[in-house]
């Protein structure tokens, strides 16, 4: 999976390069968490994406597309050529992720906010339906700024939604500074324990660590889980990590060949 981490991240800097655009920061900052759920954690079947049993993924910080697109791409739901075509009319590869548009996404996002709310729903339904499938949502931090999360947090605990589980790319930033310094959301573990989560810590950037708490999420019983995942935006890239204006900056040629140097060379 290191490896597998490393070419992912080596993926979102080339497609935002290419695209001139896009969220770095905010991508890298989740490679080791959407890596863990998709070569490890998640039972999925890239050949049958409309698998009705299967566990479902949402990217409700939906700006960060890049690493999930490289991911899907990776795990062979589409040619991972069709990296390069991010953001370009046409694509199956939006700025934001498109349900409808490209295989393997179980959620149209970018509105921050509205994941949690929707895997609830998914929960809710498998439950409802007697289906196997765990619901994970990934949310940026900042997102837990909106009120709706909280709505859905408090939903999630009522219906004992035990196959959903939460988790928050705790980077400390967002788009405009740091979320201590634009709305406090601290302290964030006492506001999930208070609303009934099932609320467990991890080193976001540590795979092993990250697939032994997912596994641990699936097996608590009654409650939903929220990990929150301690990581770094921009993280693998030295003049990229916790810095906001990578937020979402394109970089330059010889930025971009740094990035990927490090970004390979990385342990």
């Amino acid at each position: 999976m290191e490896c597998i981490a490393r070419q992912i991240r080596c993926d979102i800097i080339k497609m935002v390069h290419a695209a001139g655009s896009g969220h770095l920061g905010s991508s890298l900052s989740a490679v080791e968490i959407v890596t863990a759920l998709y070569f490890s954690v998640m039972n999925i079947d890239p050949a049958r994406p409309d698998w009705r049993e299967r566990d479902r993924f949402i990217l409700s910080k939906g700006h960060a597309c890049p690493v999930l697109y490289a991911a899907l791409a990776r795990r062979g739901y589409f040619p991972v050529e069709e990296l390069a075509t991010l953001r370009r009319i046409n694509s199956r590869l939006q700025g934001h992720p498109d349900m409808n548009k490209t295989p393997g996404v179980d959620m149209t996002s970018g509105s921050l906010g509205n994941g949690l709310s929707c895997g609830a729903g998914m929960a809710l339904v498998a439950k409802l339906d007697a289906l196997p499938s765990c619901v994970y949502v990934l949310l940026g931090d900042g997102e837990l700024q909106e009120g709706i999360v909280w709505e859905a947090a408090m939903t999630a605990a009522h219906y004992k939604l035990d196959n959903l589980c939460a988790i928050i790319d705790n980077n400390g930033l967002q788009l405009d500074g740091y979320t201590s310094d634009v709305m406090d959301i601290n302290p964030v573990a006492d506001k999930w324990r208070a609303f009934r989560w099932n609320t467990i810590a991890v080193d976001g950037h540590d795979l092993d660590a990250l697939v032994r708490t997912l596994e641990l999420a699936n097996q608590t019983k009654g409650r939903p889980t929220v990990i929150i995942a301690d990581t770094t935006k921009g993280k693998g890239v030295s003049f990229m990590e916790d810095q906001c204006d990578w937020h979402g900056r394109c970089p330059t040629d010889e930025e971009a060949k740094q990035a990927i140097r490090e970004s390979e060379a990385a342990a």
